[in-house]
C-alpha cells in the first residue's frame, strides 16, 4: 500500500477491505464466464455469437443494476444496499452451475448482471464518501485493482478445474465456486457504518424521483457525458477481455495452461495499472490521467492484435496492454463521485458507470459476429480501439474534479 493507507482511520481501512473484497469476488464470478466460453459452446451447441450474447445480457442488466443499486444506496444507505447486491450476484453465479439449457443460463446471467452492476455502484460511492479527499484517487484506484485479483483467481481456478475435471462438468464446478462472495456479507454487516450523508435528504420522496434526479438541469450534462465515458470504458474492456481467452486458444493455438500464462501477465499488469492510475490521478488530475491511459490503450491494442507478433512478443506486450487498459476504470469511481452532490451521488455514479453497459452490451456480440467473418483478432482490435476513442472524447468534455471536498468528512469516524 502507499502512504495513504498508513494515514487512514480504522473506518477507512475497514471500508477499503470490504470494497476491495467485494470487487475482487465480483470479478471472480464475472471472469469465470469468459474462461468457460469454449466449454459452453460445446455443452450447449452454440456459436460465438450466442456465447457473446450471454456476455452482452450480463452487461445489459448490469447497467440497470448499477443505476438501481446507486439509487437504493442514496435512499436506504450504502452498506445495506451493498449486502443485498453481493448476495444477488453470488447466488446467481452459483445457480448457473445447474443450468440445463442455454435459455436457463441466459436468465441466470441476467440476474448476475443486476447484482454485480449494483455492487460496484454501492461499494465505490461508500468508499468515496468515507476516504479523505486527498487520498480518494489512490484509494479508489487500489480498490479497482481488486478486479485483477479476482480475475487472476478465476484464471487459476479455471486452469486447475479444466485440467483435472472432465470438460463436460468443469464449467459447472467453476460456476459453483461463485458462491464464495456470499461470505463477505458477514464482514460487511459487522465492520461497516453508513457515511453520515449516505441517505437521501427526503426519505418520503417517490423512489422514481431518486432515479431521475441525475437528469436535473444542474447535473444533466455530467450525466450525459459520463454515460458516453462509460460506453467507451466498458465497450473497450468487454471487446478485449470477453473473447481474449478464446482468441489465444483457437487462433494462437495455445493450451489452457499456455493461455493462462498470457492472461497472468495481463492481469498482473492490470493490477499495477490501477494502482498507478490512482496515484497519477491524484497528482496531475482526473482528465489528464484518463487522456493518457485512453491514448495508450488505443495504440497498444492495435499493435497487440494486428502486428505480426510471435507468441513470445505477445507475452511481452501483454504487460502494457493490461497496464494501460486498467487506467481508465481505475479513474472512474473518483471522477464520477466528484461530479454529483450527496443526494444523487450514488444514482449518478451508478448510472454513469453502468449506462455504458447498455451500449457496450453489444460489443461482445459484435466481436463474436465479426469474428465469424473476419477473424476473432481483427474483430477484437477494431471494436476495442473505437471504444477507447469514445473515452478520449468524453473526458475532454468533463470538468477537472481532483480534490473536491464532499459535504461532510467521514474519514475521522472510527
Amino acid at each position: 500500500m502507499s502512504n495513504w493507507y498508513s494515514e487512514s482511520s480504522p473506518l477507512e481501512r475497514r471500508t477499503f477491505w470490504a470494497s476491495f473484497g467485494g470487487w475482487a469476488l465480483d470479478a471472480l464470478d464475472v471472469q469465470m464466464f469468459g474462461l468457460a466460453i469454449p466449454a459452453l459452446i460445446t455443452a450447449f451447441g452454440i456459436g460465438k455469437a450466442d456465447a457473446g450474447l450471454l456476455g452482452s445480457v450480463t452487461l445489459f442488466f448490469g447497467a440497470f443494476g448499477g443505476w438501481l443499486g446507486g439509487a437504493l444506496g442514496d435512499r436506504f444507505g450504502r452498506v445495506k444496499a451493498l449486502q443485498i447486491t453481493v448476495a444477488t450476484f453470488a447466488l446467481a453465479t452459483f445457480a448457473s452451475a445447474f443450468a440445463m439449457s442455454y435459455t436457463q443460463l441466459l436468465v441466470l446471467k441476467a440476474i448476475q448482471g443486476l447484482g454485480f452492476g449494483a455492487e460496484w455502484a454501492c461499494g465505490a460511492v461508500l468508499m468515496a464518501e468515507i476516504i479523505r479527499p486527498q487520498h480518494r484517487g489512490r484509494a479508489l484506484g487500489t480498490v479497482q485493482s481488486a478486479w485483477a485479483v479476482g480475475w487472476g483467481a478465476a484464471v487459476l481456478l479455471s486452469a486447475l478445474v479444466f485440467t483435472y475435471a472432465p470438460a463436460d462438468i468443469a464449467w459447472r464446478i467453476l460456476f459453483a465456486i461463485g458462491l464464495l462472495p456470499a461470505l463477505l456479507i458477514i464482514f460487511i454487516r459487522r465492520g461497516l457504518k453508513e457515511p453520515p450523508r449516505a441517505v437521501a435528504k427526503d426519505p418520503d420522496a417517490p423512489f422514481l424521483a431518486t432515479l431521475s434526479g441525475i437528469f436535473h438541469r444542474d447535473v444533466v450534462r455530467s450525466t450525459l457525458v459520463g454515460g458516453l465515458f462509460g460506453i467507451g470504458a466498458h465497450g473497450g474492456y468487454a471487446a478485449l477481455t470477453t473473447f481474449l481467452p478464446t482468441y489465444l486458444r483457437q487462433e494462437r493455438h495455445l493450451s489452457v495452461l499456455g493461455s493462462s500464462l498470457y492472461l497472468t501477465v495481463i492481469i498482473v499488469a492490470f493490477f499495477c495499472g490501477c494502482v498507478a492510475s490512482g496515484i497519477i490521478s491524484d497528482r496531475i488530475g482526473r482528465r489528464a490521467n484518463v487522456a493518457f491511459f485512453a491514448s495508450a490503450c488505443i495504440a497498444t491494442v492495435l499493435v497487440y492484435i494486428f502486428a505480426p507478433l510471435t507468441n513470445n512478443q505477445m507475452l511481452v506486450l501483454g504487460f502494457p496492454l493490461g497496464f494501460f487498459s486498467a487506467g481508465i476504470p481505475a479513474s472512474m469511481a473518483a471522477l464520477f463521485s466528484e461530479l454529483y452532490p450527496a443526494g444523487v451521488r450514488g444514482t449518478g455514479v451508478g448510472f454513469c458507470y453502468n449506462f455504458g453497459r447498455v451500449v457496450s452490451a453489444a460489443f461482445p456480440f459484435l466481436v463474436g459476429f465479426l469474428g465469424d467473418r473476419i477473424g476473432l483478432g481483427p474483430a477484437i482490435g477494431i471494436d476495442a480501439a473505437f471504444a477507447y476513442a469514445l473515452v478520449l472524447i468524453a473526458v475532454l468534455l468533463l470538468p477537472e474534479t481532483r480534490g473536491k471536498v464532499f459535504e461532510q468528512t467521514a474519514a475521522t469516524h472510527a
